[in-house]
């Protein structure tokens, strides 16, 4: 990638608004902003009120805030200028179209700003994918998850067991490479305890129920029962609003009817799906066979039955987990003091016709989805690309500790030192330099 341009774009959101930002990064930066205000530049990380001028036709473009961050202090490690100006779009294009005459300036390509911070050293890739995540979050605990990861504490958690392996293989390279050499005895010896502890903090990070990813994508929930049981409208009860259609004629819901749920501030997708029973009918049929595989896939299931016979029918079996919620609907049907037969799973009443149970259902769902996505522990990995690394990494670790010769553990611990790089973006065989003459002076 080239940094001899300047590149600019606008860094708000796009459509009218009381103020918009456009940020120019790159050589040229400054030099811009000289030239759209005709004055001397302001102090640096200082808002400062400049009018801006279309030099082509020398007219005012707009009043604006300026600021100038000077590299390397700045978001992208270049010289960095922001533009604080009315949202309108005539202004804005009128702003563009000036910019795109300056020489050595272009419009910048989606996600470049974070990728020239990333060649500059200014964030791992874990810190960008933070920032994407954040700029993206939609709920409470996407945008605490995405703020953690931009802060780095994703990266510098990968970082300390990247320098963990960096330096037990520097050591071990210096124990094969350098046998002549003055150095402690043992090398190999002493690295194969602390590599099985570091291996046994990977496969504990990596056993976390893909709940970091789960916080980031959405926690899947599905509705389950038989025909006419009230599976839609209690989708509709929780979603406050008519999603699917409820109707008295069995088979009415073919498809799956998905609606997105903030739930205790975590993302949650709610699918209503077809009743389970036996049909002839060809369409009916391939619901339910989509309404089965979506429970099996699913994080968690609610399985509904009514009080006219409660108990969990034959068509649930193997579908529920441990965990599950079985609701029985039309509570207001039933008789002062009866109560349903108990089951494999403790059973809520409910009824979706007169709302009772329903805010009761939705508490103990809270409390689940927050047990299930708890955010004050460890920072979570966040995407495939981290889980297929570490997995890579452990794989090594555990070749590592059946290693037949000094090269061939070398080699393993070289292929786990990759594979965490590969997540942060940091492979450097300098690294493994630093160390070696670092901790034991070669050739002095």
């Amino acid at each position: 990638m080239s940094f001899e341009e300047t590149i600019f774009a606008l860094a708000s959101g796009r459509g009218r608004a009381g103020v918009a930002v456009v940020r120019l990064s790159g050589p040229g930066a400054m030099a811009s902003l000289a030239a759209l205000t005709g004055r001397e530049l302001p102090e640096p990380r200082r808002a400062t009120l400049r009018n801006l001028y279309g030099k082509s036709e020398n007219s005012l473009i707009d009043q604006s805030l300026v600021l100038a961050f000077p590299g390397p202090d700045s978001f992208t490690g270049e010289d960095v200028v922001e533009l604080h100006l009315h949202g309108g779009p005539a202004i804005l294009n009128a702003l563009f179209a000036e910019l795109s005459v300056m020489e050595g300036l272009r419009m910048a390509e989606p996600g470049e700003f974070a990728r020239r911070a990333f060649e500059h050293g200014k964030m791992d890739l874990t810190a960008a994918e933070g920032l994407g995540d954040l700029v993206n979050a939609e709920t409470e605990a996407q945008a605490r998850q995405a703020l953690r990861q931009m802060e780095g504490e994703l990266g510098r958690l990968y970082d300390g067991w990247r320098g963990e392996l960096t330096t037990a293989l520097a050591h071990l390279e210096a124990d094969i490479d350098f046998p002549d050499e003055d150095l402690p005895d043992g090398v190999a010896a002493a690295i194969a305890p602390k590599m099985a502890a570091l291996a046994a903090e990977i496969a504990a990070h990596l056993a976390d129920g893909h709940r970091g990813e789960k916080i980031r994508d959405g926690l899947d929930v599905v509705i389950l029962g038989a025909p006419n049981v009230g599976k839609s409208s209690l989708l509709n009860a929780l979603a406050r609003r008519d999603a699917a259609i409820v109707s008295d004629q069995a088979g009415t819901t073919r498809d799956i009817v998905e609606v997105p749920m903030d739930i205790a501030g975590f993302s949650v997708t709610l699918a209503d799906t077809a009743g389970l029973r036996v049909s002839g009918d060809a369409i009916e049929q391939e619901g339910v066979r989509r309404a089965r595989a979506r429970a099996e896939k699913a994080d968690l299931r609610v399985l509904m039955t009514t009080t006219d016979d409660p108990a969990l029918p034959e068509e649930f079996a193997g579908l529920y987990r441990d965990g599950d919620f079985h609701l029985v609907n039309k509570a207001d049907l039933l008789a002062e003091g009866s109560m349903p037969v108990a089951g494999p799973i403790t059973p809520l009443l409910i009824s979706v016709k007169t709302g009772a149970g329903i805010e009761a259902f939705l508490s103990r769902l809270e409390q689940d989805v927050t047990a299930r996505l708890d955010l004050s522990g460890a920072p979570a990995l966040t995407r495939l690309r981290h889980r297929t690394a570490l997995e890579e990494c452990y794989a090594a670790l555990l070749r590592f500790e059946t290693a037949p010769d000094p090269e061939l553990a070398a080699e393993d611990i070289r292929l786990a030192v990759r594979a965490l790089g590969r997540i942060t973006g940091r492979v450097d065989v300098e690294d493994i330099l630093d160390i070696v003459f670092g901790d034991f002076c070669i050739g002095k």
